[in-house]
């Protein structure tokens, strides 16, 4: 069965000094030519000129069959269905807002086609009665399917072709779109040889976790003496790491002030369950030499009493 296809925005072509995504086909001597992805597919050229800035040496260096590239408009004809692009017009900045609404429409599509699979709902309905309404109202209809999560009155003047319709929607958008929390990691050695000693070291931990929030709260395990992990989790991946941050400021101010040291082995960073998995091993393991090396002290102890 072929998946449902539809162009992302109501206008059937680009306007002209917009840009837009492509999707290069094809190379021939005049230039390159390009499927516009945001528009169904429709057909469009770069010309040779319109490459690059330098003088082309090489054509294959440029652009490349298969890659997508961000584009601008540079002229429309709708009878003819010619439209033709630049690349070499695009600045860097132009590239990442570009991206930006590209990715974000390509959710918005992802989203309805699957609605329209499992509701047998033509993909144009549902773009011409959902779609197309929440972007001219929000700005962009993805904007408006986060802020549905915790606001149902985004669906107020929106006519559903069906309750089904409605149902699936808004089922699989609370699946897709409601934020994951990020986990937050630092790795940090913290030593104190002076007179206070491992109090010292405990003082200074317990200030990391005074850092604690109902939002972003502040955890420390010990791996193995002198490592310990930092850990924390939220929505917001910078708050995450400033609160780390912070806290690593509070237990290098504590544990000097005793005489001793914090030294980051790895500075605050978002980590995957890998990483997660990769510590666990890290302290299973130490777990396990630590009991090895007791087990040893029990005999000898025990061969002296003998």
């Amino acid at each position: 069965m072929s998946l449902p296809t539809c162009r992302f925005y109501e206008e059937k072509y680009p306007e002209l000094d917009s840009y837009v995504m492509v999707n290069v086909k094809q190379i021939a001597e005049m230039g390159a030519y390009v499927k516009l992805l945001e528009y169904d597919n429709i057909d469009g050229m770069i010309l040779l000129s319109e490459l690059s800035r330098r003088r082309i040496r090489s054509i294959q260096k440029l652009i490349r069959v298969g890659r997508n590239e961000v584009v601008v408009v540079l002229r429309v004809d709708e009878e003819k269905g010619y439209i033709d692009l630049s690349k070499r017009r695009v600045s860097a900045e132009d590239v990442v807002k570009c991206e930006e609404r590209y990715n974000k429409s390509k959710m918005v599509h992802s989203i309805l086609r699957h609605v329209a699979e499992k509701t047998k709902e033509p993909i144009e309905n549902l773009y011409e009665n959902i779609g197309w309404p929440l972007m001219k109202k929000y700005g962009h209809a993805v904007d408006a399917f986060k802020f549905s999560i915790t606001n149902p009155d985004v669906w107020e003047g929106i006519q559903f072709p069906s309750e089904v319709v409605k149902t699936e929607l808004q089922t699989y958008i609370s699946k897709r779109l409601t934020p994951q929390p990020t986990k937050v990691r630092a790795d940090v050695e913290v030593t104190c040889f002076g007179y206070e000693g491992i109090d010292a070291v405990k003082d200074a931990l317990r200030k990391a976790e005074a850092k604690n929030t109902v939002d972003t709260p502040v955890k420390v395990k010990l791996v193995s003496p002198p490592l310990y992990v930092l850990t924390s989790q939220c929505l917001d991946k910078n708050t995450g790491i400033q609160v780390l941050e912070e806290a690593i400021t509070e237990i290098q101010t504590s544990i000097s002030a005793a005489g001793g040291s914090c030294i980051v082995k790895m500075a605050p960073k978002a980590v995957t369950e890998n990483d997660d998995a990769e510590l666990q091993a890290l302290m299973d393991k130490k777990e396990r030499e630590n009991q090895e090396v007791s087990g040893d002290e029990d005999e000898s102890i025990s061969d002296e009493e003998a």
